[in-house]
């Protein structure tokens, strides 16, 4: 960890203050890893809300998980936190959230170092202030947080927030899909904050009509135990002869906060209100539509790089009111549903690509490829232009942890995935130049090289296959719901999650060849 004058000393125990709501939880996720990266050796701990605490639950970055339960309530009950937390020995307490109490709790558990924005009148009790300026004020929420981590020292890299799901979880949720017909549109029309954040439920059922009758798919209707009456409102308006069992599931308020990450995961596309689920969204990966009225997108709109904000120009927003002073919520009322539809339909994902691992797949795998005269492709690779003859694209993922390590010049990495594009017709060669220690998105098994290339070139994951050497390559298939086909010519003989097991290129494109003209799609 860096030091000067505005910086916080080493320290070996962490404590954050999280943040109460969902949505601003996850806005807080790359800070989070900010911390651990930064220190390693620290051992980190959450203090939240039972309600928020979910979105950690496999949070590589999170050592412990602190509930701030009923049972810490009114004076006695702080006092009681305090000295658990006391007996901690914690050196250091990051404060995302912004109340006095925070700051208070902070002092009375002995904490020395206390670390937080000057709001809500607690600047004294802090041994590091932070400003509450006209900058920080601008910012989007995500680098808000960020912002207060480089101040403490840390190593603030920008970055998208990411939950961390499970497979069985994944699989569950694919479960609770399966008899749905893609695309899958999830509709999360509630907010919690108030109703100025929420579109009228019948130009919702307008747009699941749309989703159903124009695209041929099927849409989940999400939301709290609290936002029930507002799904059944979309149902009453919409048209009887739409609804189906493999047109619409209703799961508005029987979903726990992780079976609702991973249905969300689960999903071609989110639509949604400025909400905690409108976070989730983009925190898994699915590409979101999401709608502002009263609220400003450029403090919480979604990160996505593919995501679409949808407001209209109004002299009295953002207002930030829970409620419409003017009772006519004109801000929500001058996008229809037309207009809202074409942005769900730009997001839907429709051709079809097959992944290939690099190393032991394409190429003989030197064990962090870092020379050209170790570069040897294997010669079954012409084989792969049936594939692009077949309407297949051709999209490389590769790990390369050689970079992170210095044993490879990404340069270098840059030049060997080129060659694939420039001679073999890849549409794209993606790579994760991070150490597996950084817990990214981006490294095998963990999606994100895929959903970014969903995004990118419109790729629909589950009419897709991976092909790979490796049991990562299997899960990774797995996770994103494409087939996965092992190739034996690298580091892996089996995996039981492999669809199909051949022994070079050649057999893997007979078999994907013969998926397709059988209509197999994962």
């Amino acid at each position: 960890m860096k030091k000067d004058r505005e910086h916080t000393d080493r320290c070996d125990a962490v404590l954050v203050r999280g943040v109460n709501w969902i949505g601003d939880a996850v806005m807080t996720i790359p800070a989070l890893r900010s911390i651990k990266r930064s220190a390693p050796g620290s051992t980190v701990s959450l203090l939240v809300k039972p309600w928020v605490a979910p979105l950690f639950e496999k949070d590589p970055a999170v050592d412990e998980i602190i509930l701030y339960t009923d049972e810490f309530k009114g004076v006695s009950g702080k006092l009681k936190l305090a000295r658990k937390l006391k007996a901690r020995g914690f050196c250091l307490a990051m404060l995302f959230q912004n109340a006095f109490e925070a700051a208070l709790l902070a002092v009375l558990a002995g904490i020395p170092q206390r670390m937080g924005y000057k709001r809500d009148g607690r600047g004294l009790l802090l041994t590091h202030p932070v400003d509450f300026d006209a900058h920080t004020r601008n910012l989007h929420h995500i680098d808000y947080y960020l912002n207060l981590t480089k101040r403490a020292g840390f190593d603030a890299i920008p970055g998208i927030p990411w939950i961390f799901l499970g497979i069985e979880e994944r699989l569950k949720a694919r479960d609770m899909l399966a008899s749905l017909k893609r695309p899958v549109v999830a509709i999360n029309p509630g907010a919690t904050y108030g109703s100025s954040k929420r579109w009228h439920p019948r130009h919702f059922a307008e747009v699941a009509a749309g989703v159903m009758r124009e695209l041929g798919g099927s849409v989940v209707l999400l939301g709290g135990p609290k936002e029930t009456g507002i799904t059944d409102e979309i149902l009453s308006s919409a048209d009887p002869a739409l609804i189906t069992s493999e047109s619409l599931l209703n799961l508005s308020g029987r979903t726990s906060l992780r079976a609702l990450i991973a249905v969300i995961s689960e999903c071609d596309v989110l639509l949604t209100n400025d909400s905690g689920p409108m976070h989730i969204g983009y925190a898994v990966g699915t590409p979101v539509v999401a709608i502002f009225g009263s609220t400003s997108p450029e403090h919480t709109g979604p990160a996505g790089a593919s995501d679409i904000e949808i407001r209209k120009t109004v002299a009295c927003a953002p207002c930030f009111e829970r409620e419409c002073r003017k009772k006519d919520l004109d801000c929500m009322e001058r996008f229809n549903s037309p207009e809202v539809f074409g942005a769900v339909k730009k997001l839907v994902s429709t051709k079809r690509a097959v992944f290939f691992d690099r190393d032991g797949t394409l190429c003989k795998d030197a064990h962090y490829l870092a020379r050209m005269e170790d570069f040897e492709i294997f010669p079954s690779i012409a084989g792969l232009e049936r594939l692009r003859e077949k309407g297949f694209s051709l999209i490389g993922i590769t790990n390369q942890s050689g970079i992170a390590r210095g044993l490879v010049q990404e340069e270098f990495a840059r030049k060997i995935n080129q060659i694939f594009k420039d001679q073999y017709g890849f549409e794209d060669f993606y790579y994760c130049p991070h150490h597996p220690d950084d817990h990214c998105s981006c490294r095998k098994p963990e999606p994100g090289m895929l959903l970014r290339a969903r995004n990118e070139h419109g790729i629909d994951l589950k009419r897709s296959v991976v092909v790979g050497d490796k049991h990562d390559d299997m899960v990774l298939a797995r996770v994103a719901g494409a087939k996965g086909v092992l190739v034996r010519t690298g580091k892996a003989q089996s995996s039981q999650y492999a669809d199909a097991v051949v022994d070079g290129l050649d057999d893997a494109v007979r078999v994907i060849l013969s998926m397709d003209e059988k209509g197999d799609d994962a």
